[in-house]
């Protein structure tokens, strides 16, 4: 091994170590420097802060990862003024911009979502096994509220399927909506309530990482199973059966549907399945050609009048085909005094609102962003918060339960050329036309539309191909996705989502508490070290096991990361005997990846190199992070290992102590 050094000072006056060397192993020669002069660098503390200046820091990085109020930054009074009522008000600022052709396209799409939200509002209220009436309700005040507050430009707010559907199974498990219509609607508005009250306190104190425990691969499988469930469920009004069970398993539903099969109407079959070969093949032919987007938009409202059409024309030849009947004409009524804040069933309702209002909110967020990606504007995810909790608390208090956005109405209203939130106010004015005015025309609609139209809408819920992609990049995700499905299959919707959330958050568990660990090796040539396993071309260093930690030292892995580092020196040890190679002198421990570590990692680190110590082993560090480093200054770990012991890569730590290796027997002479 060949070997010259010198020393210098670097700008801060210290002391280091500048060392060209070169060092041969039985396959390999491994030129660190590349004749180029290698400076040993000072690892250096952070600049010294306050634990008020850090509690500060951490909650800015927390909480306010964006920065929202940098606008507000050296702005007048007058400005800033301005800049606040936009920030909570952004009609305030798209507004003053606002003009005809805009318009234009707004009333284009407002109309063309109010065509099928109408059908979607009584069908999805149906979901819920709430009056058609409230379906529209909610698709009236929601939006008008949802166009001031929010700062999406695509979303159409409304009810969706998930909620209806966790809404009403939840609620019909304790009270009949048959039995007990009027506290049935009560605990809906109040579980409304509950979910604004929620959501928008998420939004307020900037909690919205709550709902990521919701991932992907959790949506998927729920989403999946509750598209199953639904269907299952509308087979009632598919077959015209008047008795059917309340329960959302798929056992009981299935029984029901053969325990009544002398309820099954012939004519309903007929109609329903006509119809849902109608709405199907336009949604396909609107998925292959997205130019032809308006035939499965128009295609639900077509098929309510059409078919209340042929009822009314029929209705002394179809009595066997139910119908909504009477629908109530004019506005929300207030509802304030319908609410249920007291009394036996009130637990029930705060669940009911929180668990709806958590799978409303993820699908409003997820949609917002979803179509201001494609149109490269920023959604702010916590003002979307408040402005969705706060259109459902306004909701409860009219007649309205838990709304949205939907991405059905949305892809819609996208496609539709929608500029702005007018189209919302534009969807509902044609929705309040129909509950002033058209009310009775719904009379004669029969309800097996309904249940074509909530069929036709879940079975876009199930994504297998997503499910496809889990397996192929991570089982674990495809297992949470699995258990998801299966527990709203078989157990319930609310259950089946809870075993999901606990799958993923094992996941989480799992990766903090085994954190990933490996050799690294040498790229000949380079002073890049990557590892062994990855790469062929690596190579080793002889005397030395350099290691590679990735992810925080806490308490909860501490003692696995101790076990394994043990592990993987006996491991090397028992290889160099093998391959009859240079004896491990020294352990680096690159810690590149160690963003964080707690006293209990640090006594890990001291136990550690006291266990190596009794061996003859070296202990050291390689690029320590800020956070890191003054831990172990704090807690006086450094003085142990001295100015030998922790370097700012791994090239320079292997460097340097070779060069201390060299000079030994120079200094015995």
């Amino acid at each position: 091994m060949g070997l010259s050094s010198n020393r210098v000072e670097d700008l801060s006056g210290h002391a280091c170590n500048e060392t060209i060397i070169t060092i041969s192993t039985t396959s390999t020669e491994l030129h660190i420097s590349n004749n180029q002069p290698f400076e040993v660098h000072r690892v250096c503390l952070p600049p010294h802060k306050t634990t008020l200046q850090k509690l500060r820091q951490r909650l800015l990085e927390i909480f306010f990862p964006d920065d929202p109020l940098h606008k507000f930054k050296n702005q007048t009074w007058l400005m800033k003024l301005v800049l606040g009522l936009q920030f909570f008000f952004p009609v305030f600022e798209w507004g003053p911009q606002y003009n005809l052709k805009l318009l234009r396209a707004d009333v284009i799409s407002g109309l063309t979502i109010a065509s099928l939200a109408i059908p979607q509002g009584i069908s999805y209220a149906k979901l819920a096994n709430l009056p058609p009436i409230v379906g529209l309700y909610s698709s009236f005040v929601p939006p008008l509220i949802y166009s001031v507050l929010g700062s999406s430009k695509h979303l159409a707010v409304g009810p969706v399927s998930i909620a209806s559907l966790v809404m009403g199974t939840m609620l019909s498990e304790a009270v009949s909506y048959t039995e007990e219509p009027v506290l049935y609607l009560q605990l809906a508005f109040t579980a409304t309530l509950f979910a604004g009250l929620f959501q928008s306190s998420l939004g307020f104190f900037r909690l919205g990482f709550i709902i990521d425990f919701l991932s992907k691969a959790t949506l998927v499988g729920f989403m999946a199973g509750a598209a199953v469930i639904v269907s299952l469920q509308q087979l009632k009004g598919l077959l015209g059966i008047v008795h059917f069970t309340s329960q959302m398993q798929i056992v009981p539903v299935l029984s029901s549907v053969f325990q009544h099969k002398n309820e099954w109407s012939w004519q309903t079959i007929v109609m329903g399945v006509c119809f849902l070969a109608f709405l199907l093949t336009t949604r396909q032919i609107s998925t292959r050609n997205p130019k032809l987007f308006w035939l499965s938009a128009a295609s639900p409202l077509a098929s309510v009048i059409l078919s209340t059409l042929v009822v009314t024309l029929l209705k002394s030849k179809a009595h066997g085909i139910q119908t909504i009947g009477h629908l109530q004409k004019g506005l929300n009524p207030p509802s304030l005094n319908m609410l249920y804040l007291s009394g036996p069933y009130l637990p029930l309702a705060i669940k009911t609102g929180i668990v709806s209002g958590i799978l409303a909110l993820t699908e409003g967020i997820a949609v917002g962003r979803t179509f201001a990606a494609l149109k490269n504007y920023q959604v702010d995810g916590n003002k979307e918060m408040m402005a969705i909790g706060l259109m459902n608390m306004a909701g409860s208090c009219s007649s309205c339960y838990v709304t949205t956005g939907s991405f059905s109405r949305s892809a819609v209203n996208y496609n539709a050329g929608a500029q702005t939130v007018v189209s919302n106010i534009i969807m509902a004015t044609a929705v309040l036309i129909t509950l002033l005015f058209l009310m009775p025309l719904f009379y004669y609609t029969p309800i097996v539309i309904l249940a074509a139209i909530i069929i036709t809408a879940v079975i876009g819920l199930i994504d297998y191909q997503a499910a496809f992609r889990l397996w192929k990049v991570d089982k674990l995700d495809f297992l949470a996705c699995l258990c998801s499905f299966f527990g709203v299959l078989f157990i319930s919707v609310p259950l089946g989502l809870a075993i999901a959330v606990g799958v993923s958050v094992f996941k989480i568990l799992l990766h903090v508490t085994r954190p990933n660990t490996s050799v690294l090796g040498n790229i000949p040539g380079t002073q890049v070290y990557q590892n062994l396993s990855r790469y062929r071309t690596a190579v080793r260093i002889p005397s030395f096991l350099i290691l590679a930690v990735e992810a925080p030292i806490y308490f909860a892995n501490s003692t696995y990361l101790k076990e394994r580092i043990l592990r993987w020196i006996r491991e090397e040890e028992e290889w160099i005997v093998a391959n009859k190679e240079t004896a491990i002198k020294c352990v680096i421990i690159d810690m590149t990846a160690v963003s964080s570590i707690d006293s209990s990692g640090i006594d890990t680190i001291c136990e550690l190199r006291k266990t190596l110590d009794k061996r003859s082993l070296k202990l050291v560090m390689a690029n320590p992070g800020g956070n890191v480093m003054e831990k172990l200054h704090q807690s006086n770990t450094l003085d142990a290992f001295g100015l030998n012991g922790i370097y700012l890569t791994v090239s320079e730590a292997v460097a340097d102590i070779s060069s201390l290796w060299k000079s030994e027997p120079e200094s015995s002479i």
